[in-house]
């Protein structure tokens, strides 16, 4: 069954689209720099309105980031400073939870973008006993990732440059080794400036597990056979891309439904 979230989008997708180039992980934050409540009541109002699944859904932790990260977030990952943690939280009822926290937690991010904030999607190395805590989780319900939120320096520190050189941060796989189906030279424009916003989304360890396959009339995301597993899942990481991919489509003034696919499929963008 087709669905549609463009309604979703329209309060945000301009704005979003516009930082989608802009946006990086980010570890170390100023904690000289608190956010103010202006930006607090941005990234509340972001959190509370953009739920376009059942499935998913964004809440700030009332807790320093300092308190919920471990392990390689204490070595030359560590994040550190950061004023505010946000949740992601799918329920695992929903058949596809997964790319749906991916979809709408991509959202959070862009608009923390957008309010001139870092942020870094973290799969692992939370405390998530400590953050269920502080949540009044549904039937179903789990953390699968969070993301610390704060003002950063415009330059990389050296912890960070050191980590963005580990995952190849910068190094992105071109289109024609991510699409298949219609010719390049067939696209309209909609489709390049689309598929180029999904090749930029975030994923782990910037693996890009995804794949595109582009008809006349829409495009399908695919979970891809590259990449390792970490502990975000690449449906999740395929619903960041989709996320990506409807707000270029919305810049270009195009609007469309989705279907959920059956594996290695995710879902498929029509404007038909």
């Amino acid at each position: 069954m087709p669905f549609v979230l463009t309604e979703s989008l329209k309060t945000y997708s301009a704005r979003w689209y516009k930082v989608i180039p802009q946006r990086r992980s980010r570890r170390q934050y100023d904690p000289a720099r608190p956010l103010p409540e202006q930006v607090l009541s941005g990234l509340r109002a972001v959190c509370t309105d953009f739920r376009p699944f059942a499935g998913a859904r964004a809440e700030i932790l009332p807790v320093p980031a300092n308190s919920v990260f471990w392990g390689l977030a204490g070595s030359y990952g560590k994040i550190k400073g950061a004023d505010v943690v946000i949740a992601f939280i799918g329920n695992t009822r929903e058949p596809e939870y997964q790319a749906e926290v991916g979809y709408t937690g991509e959202g959070v991010i862009l608009e923390a973008t957008a309010l001139g904030l870092g942020t870094c999607w973290v799969g692992g190395f939370f405390r998530p006993a400590l953050v269920r805590q502080m949540l009044r989780l549904e039937k179903g319900e789990r953390v699968l990732a969070v993301t610390p939120v704060g003002f950063t320096q415009e330059t990389l520190s050296a912890e960070e440059s050191v980590m963005a050189g580990l995952v190849h941060r910068d190094r992105r796989r071109p289109l024609n080794e991510l699409v298949s189906g219609q010719n390049s030279r067939e696209w309209a424009e909609w489709f390049r400036i689309s598929l180029e916003a999904a090749r930029l989304a975030p994923s782990a360890m910037n693996r890009q597990p995804w794949g595109f396959h582009v008809e006349r009339d829409g495009i399908t995301v695919r979970v891809g056979t590259k990449g390792p597993q970490w502990t975000i899942s690449k449906r999740l990481d395929c619903g960041i891309a989709m996320l990506h991919l409807e707000v270029a489509a919305m810049s270009c003034g195009v609007a469309g439904s989705w279907e959920w696919l059956k594996p290695p499929g995710v879902a498929r963008f029509s404007t038909g």
